[in-house]
């Protein structure tokens, strides 16, 4: 039977609360025995006349029940679909359960788990009921939380919970034990245990008040070396979060843990952090500079949690983004901070238009906070997470710097330690600012991305510029009437010598369907930039003409705004080209390869920033600006671009390439990331031209290359080549590797992202190899993810393989690990975009999805939405 839909509105308080809870773990593979121990009163917010406790369960096999320390008969409780009710509860005492669990069966990886020689747990959302019966809601603020792990002492000698260690010793049977007190409110959700054989680095951190707090970060055997970079950036996000926030550590110990089977990014558990290892490992030999600013950011975030998301948390799941979106914002911040500002935002945006815009675009689009779900799992979503930001982000600008630093610290002090709603959040800036945002809390309930379109006049005699922007808010899935929206336009004019107006220089606040803004004193015509840094997530048609655009590529000073002109005139040639049919009559304006030949020239310009805004819009954003996607049309253009490009600027590119070379040793610092990825981009472009040249070149870095990210670089060309020319190299990086997890995935999605005729062929054979696991969410996203999300021509096959294939593994999926199921089925979800025949092909798998026997709610509620959209 399908699962039932669960509604915001619905929200009501528990009918009872907990106290103390104490836990213990009597740790088997197969058979692990939980015992809880709980203070339970009643809520004097609840239903006083409910006599009935009903708590959450799932998968559990229940030994006994106690109240106040006598055995309940069967008769005075009930196991449901929920779980277990207990009939006639006291209004206060003390309730003791015992249940067995299977770990090692556990391939969902939901609640406790063990993989890879490790006991491991994962909470959020609704992971603990399938440790034990408990009242698994985020509202359920447990006063502490005492964590007692037994487990055989030599497969098992680091035993680790939640909180500040209280004691340790010898068991019976080669067994030993750990306590872990959590002497703060929280969520079940927050709760962690980790067991198994791990190495430690440890350092320590004194906080702003003088605390001194041990640190530590476990990893399996033989990884400790690739530490390093994970502690320091958790020690640069201590000191930010206190200098930016005034939010201090506040337990004795921070703990992080890495291990290769995790479904997410990371958890942010109270002192206990488990993070997959792909953001904790790194060195110069096995990491890319990606990887080590991406390490960077994930560290932060799950840090920033201490105080966005666990000292205060969340009412009920519908508040997801006050925990996500805020803390989202709080490390794109910390990654700006510490790295290039500029393109940090860039990179930021570009995940928002990949990713965010064509969700709300689609059949799961929904609010940053929604109103219903059937299965939460599925709302940890590019709208809650990276939406979620731009409106915490928007909010910052409107009330400036200090102001919002003083709504934050309202926020975290009011509401410590307690469960709030996002609403709580805004009042909080409303109070501060006195700005009204009753309009601006649309933005938390209108799903979809609005678009404005700008008209622009100029009157020279009246030395007048007027700005005319008009907002509109498509119907998306359950909302067909929208509102207008609070939309901050930030903005300048641009002189023809690219110098900004001053008093052109603002931030429009657009609250109606079209209003009009009027600049007096503008002595001559101006080019107007608008959106600048992206103020608003929006679309916007600013109604540039080509000579605008190169305007702003070549004079903006806002970086964000110049590298976007670049990206929309691409964008502009490349579907000039998608409409002639005979590809013999495609050309290149020579405008815009002068424009670019005075980017390529411009020795004062930052060379990562140079590197961005060389690189032409991806196909997934050439894709969602389209009514109708055409897969091979977009690929064929943008090939030629690239080809066109290399073949225009050869020689500059080749000249960069070996001005940017460097004999030093590998050092991680903002100038080698910027000089490596203005190196690897000349490369890159070199690549396009898939001749005897280029092959040479990429062969001879990935030979010489001291570093991961110049070795991924040339690999990444090399993938493109014909199978004699690259199989060289593959092997090579296999047999160096083939031990490490993290590299060996790189390997496994270079090959599945590649641009071959037979690439589904490798694929087929990539799943067949011995260090492929369908259990391994991460082998999963390097090989069938990269496959369907990012390898666009291929995947969209006109044959229908690509969808074929999908659904195969979907279907085996479901019954391994739903939640990475459903998100795996995306691309099958739009399918509406697409061309009748591949509309028809997509649709029967997600058809034939349908009718998988115990279909699990994580792909029921995306296949039923998908299907009844259509």
């Amino acid at each position: 039977m399908a699962k039932q839909a669960i509604y915001r509105k619905d929200y009501q308080p528990t009918d009872f609360i907990f106290g103390a809870v104490k836990l213990h773990f009597d740790l088997f593979e197969s058979a692990t025995k939980v015992s809880s121990d709980i203070e339970v009163m009643r809520n004097p917010k609840g239903n006083a006349k409910e006599k009935s406790l009903q708590l959450y369960g799932d998968d559990l096999a229940l030994v006994e029940v106690k109240v106040n320390d006598e055995a309940l008969p069967e008769s005075a409780y009930t196991l449901n679909d929920i779980g277990l009710l207990i009939h006639d509860a006291p209004d206060a005492f003390n309730l003791k359960i015992t249940t067995v669990i299977n770990p090692a069966d556990n391939t969902k990886l939901e609640g406790l788990y063990f993989a890879d020689n490790l006991f491991c747990t994962q909470c959020e959302p609704h992971g603990f009921r399938r440790i034990t019966f408990f009242l698994d809601r985020p509202d359920v603020l447990a006063t502490s939380f005492t964590t007692t792990l037994v487990a055989d002492k030599a497969m098992f000698p680091v035993l680790l919970a939640n909180g500040n260690q209280i004691d340790q010793g010898e068991a019976e049977d080669d067994r030993h034990f750990a306590t872990w007190h959590d002497p703060h409110p929280k969520p079940c959700y927050l709760f962690a245990l980790v067991a198994g054989t791990l190495e430690l680095l440890e350092d320590s951190f004194t906080t702003m008040s003088g605390k001194e707090v041990t640190l530590r970060i476990y990893v399996e055997p033989g990884f400790l070396g690739q530490t390093a970079h994970a502690m320091t950036s958790l020690k640069q996000s201590m000191t930010w979060d206190e200098q930016a926030y005034g939010r201090e550590y506040d337990l004795d110990i921070f703990m992080i843990v890495a291990v290769r089977s995790f479904n997410m990014g990371a958890m942010e558990n109270k002192g206990l952090n488990v993070f997959n290892n792909v953001y904790i490992l790194a060195d110069a030999e096995t990491a890319t500079d990606a990887d080590y600013e991406g390490i960077a950011t994930v560290v932060g975030h799950e840090y920033f949690h201490n105080w966005s998301g666990n000292r205060v948390t969340c009412q009920d799941w519908f508040q997801l983004s006050l925990k996500e979106g805020f803390t989202v914002f709080r490390d794109q911040s910390f990654t700006a901070h510490i790295s290039d500002p500029t393109v940090k935002r860039i990179q930021d945006v570009n995940v928002l238009r990949s990713r965010q815009f064509p969700e709300d675009g689609g059949p799961m689009s929904h609010p940053i906070r929604p109103d219903a779900y059937i299965e939460m799992n599925n709302f940890y979503t590019a709208t809650v997470y990276n939406k979620g930001a731009e409106v915490i982000r928007m909010q910052y600008h409107l009330l400036g710097e200090e102001t919002f630093r003083k709504g934050t610290d309202q926020y975290f002090s009011q509401y410590d330690g307690q469960a709030v709603t996002c609403d709580h959040f805004v009042n909080c800036m409303a109070d501060v600012s006195g700005i009204d945002m009753t309009q601006f809390k649309l933005w938390y309930s209108q799903s979809g991305t609005p678009s404005v379109t700008a008209k622009h006049d100029y009157d020279a005699k009246k030395q007048q510029f007027s700005l005319t922007l008009k907002q509109t808010i498509p119907s998306t899935a359950g909302q067909t009437k929208k509102q207008a929206m609070h939309i901050p336009i930030s903005m300048t004019l641009l002189d023809a010598a690219g110098n900004s107006i001053p008093a052109a220089t603002k931030v429009l606040s657009l609250k109606d369907t079209e209003q009009t803004f009027t600049f007096d004193g503008i002595k001559e015509k101006p080019v107007p930039s608008l959106l600048r840094g992206f103020s608003a997530p929006i679309k916007l048609d600013a109604n540039y003409s080509d000579e605008d655009l190169m305007h702003l590529m070549l004079h903006e000073t806002d970086g964000f705004n110049r590298w976007d002109a670049g990206q929309q005139l691409s964008s502009r040639i490349i579907f000039k080209l998608m409409k002639e049919a005979d590809q013999s009559k495609w050309t290149v304006p020579e405008s815009y390869i002068h424009t670019l030949k005075h980017i390529l020239c411009d020795d004062n310009l930052d060379k990562r920033l140079k590197a961005t805004l060389l690189h032409l819009p991806s196909e997934i954003y050439l894709a969602e600006q389209m009514t109708v996607i055409d897969p091979d049309a977009i690929h064929a253009a943008s090939n030629f671009m690239c080809e066109q490009l290399a073949e225009a600027f050869v020689s500059d590119f080749n000249g960069m390439y070996a001005d940017n070379q460097s004999d030093s040793a590998y050092v991680y610092s903002n100038a080698d990331v910027a000089r490596r990825a203005l190196k690897n981009t000349c490369l890159m472009y070199l690549g396009c031209l898939k001749n005897d040249e280029a092959h040479q070149l990429a062969m001879s870095q990935f030979e010489s290359a001291d570093n991961m990210t110049d070795s991924i670089a040339a690999l990444r060309v090399l993938s493109h080549m014909p199978l004699a020319l690259k199989s060289a190299a593959f092997d090579a990086f296999y047999q160096r590797w083939h031990h490490h997890p993290i590299v060996l995935n790189k390997w496994f999605a270079l090959q599945a992202g590649a641009d071959v005729p037979a690439v589904l062929d490798d694929i087929h054979q990539l799943m067949k190899h011995e260090k492929f696991s369908m259990k391994n969410p991460n082998t999963m996203r390097s090989v069938v993810g990269t496959f369907s999300l990012q390898n666009m021509a291929h995947f969209h096959a006109a044959d229908g393989s690509g969808y074929a294939f999908l659904g195969e593994q979907l279907r085996q999926l479901n019954h391994i690990n739903p939640l990475v199921a459903a998100r795996l089925i995306t691309p099958l979800t739009q399918f509406k975009r697409y061309d009748d025949k591949r509309q028809a092909l997509m649709r029967a798998q997600l058809e034939d999805l349908q009718h998988i026997h115990k279909l699990s709610p994580d792909l029921y509620e995306v296949i039923e939405k998908s299907l009844a959209e259509s």
